[in-house]
């Protein structure tokens, strides 16, 4: 789908759209897109970058705006701070999603960019929503029209742009990460859909039921107003023509099934990092909530169990070599009876693992080692070590001088390593 805005005024591609029809669009359209704000005005949240004073405000206000990638979590308000920019800027505003447009459509944009910039000397923004969608050859395509200003791109994403977005097009754009939003801020969104989400209807819900609303949306706008807009058309008003909300309707109206947690993305990462670093510092109640997160939303219960037998070698190691006995059995567990029952293996396995005594000197000493063989790879190996099963090698004095240790009651002395590593210790004493 292509959308394109001039200025400060939205336009339709073919302009057959009269004003009756878009206003019967808007009035149909999900409260969050009603809602969208025009300007900072009705903005809340992400004050570290669009705050006043900030840049990118200045370069919005200014008309100077660069290519950049917005990078946060569903619902912190990517799609309306291009909305805002579209509303605000003099430039053409074109806007397509990464997930339903292909070559066709972005060659139109590029066609009708260049015409713009030549016949009128007009800048073209080009907003692609889930921009992590398109393949490496598509973005590619981008290039060179952004480096000749053909278009300043502006990519909202859900996913680590490091990962998701080429260097080369990454280079080009500033990035602006989004945080989550904050209760405060949902609940300054919540008091406007109050007041202009729904008007001549008489909405009553109390504090209460707004602060479990507003807790269980986790930081999304997009949940929050979509929740919010289905208890309110879902519900009947009751003699006095109110209609009133209260925790068990606006729970059943989010039916919350999924969380915010990308098996192949960031939050992939970023909560198994969490788990580890909780057990590796000794946190049981931390690591098994991190626990909880990923198999709540779905992780696979393997996946958890190898990691938990890395953890088991790289931070407890010999300070309780059965912490390997006991990951090795988790994983064996959860590979008999899998999920939801194996969750208690899990978080056995992981309650253990953090109180375990730690120790990762053999996994300090073995990194040290890599770093050696990489440095000495073609090292040959000293003669006394060497096998002689031949009488070649036997005269090439292969295996001469070796101890037999059980002769020497492990007493003897001679070297083990390759000459240039000769006395090196990995091993503290």
């Amino acid at each position: 789908m292509l959308k394109t805005w001039g200025g400060a005024r939205l336009k339709s591609m073919n302009d057959l759209f009269d004003q009756k029809f878009k206003a019967d669009i808007k009035r149909h359209a999900p409260l969050a897109d009603r809602l969208r704000p025009d300007s900072f005005n009705d903005f809340f949240g992400q004050e570290k970058i669009i705050g006043k004073g900030k840049l990118l405000q200045q370069a919005i206000a200014k008309d100077e705006v660069p290519s950049m990638i917005f990078w946060g979590p569903p619902g912190s308000g990517k799609t309306t701070l291009a909305w805002i920019i579209a509303k605000m800027t003099k430039s053409t505003f074109v806007q397509i999603s990464a997930v339903n447009s292909g070559v066709k459509e972005f060659r139109q944009v590029i066609k009708e960019a260049q015409e713009r910039r030549k016949f009128h000397n007009q800048r073209t923004i080009l907003f692609i929503d889930e921009i992590h969608r398109w393949n490496k050859a598509q973005q590619d395509g981008l290039l060179p029209y952004v480096e000749k200003g053909i278009i300043t791109l502006i990519g909202a994403t859900t996913e680590n742009p490091s990962f998701e977005v080429i260097s080369a097009l990454l280079s080009r754009c500033r990035v602006f990460v989004l945080d989550q939003l904050a209760a405060a801020d949902l609940k300054n969104i919540f008091q406007r859909a109050i007041k202009e989400g729904f008007a001549g209807l008489k909405i009553e819900i109390d504090q209460e039921t707004v602060d479990y609303l507003v807790k269980l949306s986790s930081g999304d706008a997009r949940v929050m107003l979509n929740a919010f807009e289905f208890a309110v058309k879902s519900t009947t008003a009751d003699q006095a023509g109110k209609i009133k909300l209260n925790r068990e309707i606006v729970k059943e109206s989010l039916q919350k099934s999924s969380y915010l947690y990308d098996k192949a993305g960031e939050q992939h990462y970023n909560i198994i990092s969490a788990l580890h670093k909780s057990v590796r510092g000794n946190d049981a109640d931390a690591a098994m909530y991190w626990l909880g997160r990923m198999l709540e939303a779905g992780e696979d219960p393997l996946y958890i169990a190898r990691r938990l037998v890395r953890m088991a070698v790289e931070d407890i190691g010999l300070a309780d070599p059965k912490a390997l006995e006991q990951a090795v059995a988790c994983y064996q567990g959860c590979h008999f009876i899998g999920m939801p029952e194996c969750d208690i293996i899990l978080a056995q396995c992981v309650v253990y693992l953090a109180r375990a005594k730690k120790s990762v000197d053999v996994y300090q000493a073995y990194n040290q080692v890599k770093q050696d063989v990489k440095s000495t790879i073609d090292e040959p190996v000293p003669l006394h070590l060497r096998n002689a099963p031949t009488k070649l090698m036997k005269d090439l004095d292969y295996g001469k001088d070796y101890k037999y240790s059980p002769d020497y009651n492990w007493q003897e002395s001679q070297e083990y390593l390759p000459q240039t590593l000769k006395g090196r210790r990995y091993l503290k004493r």
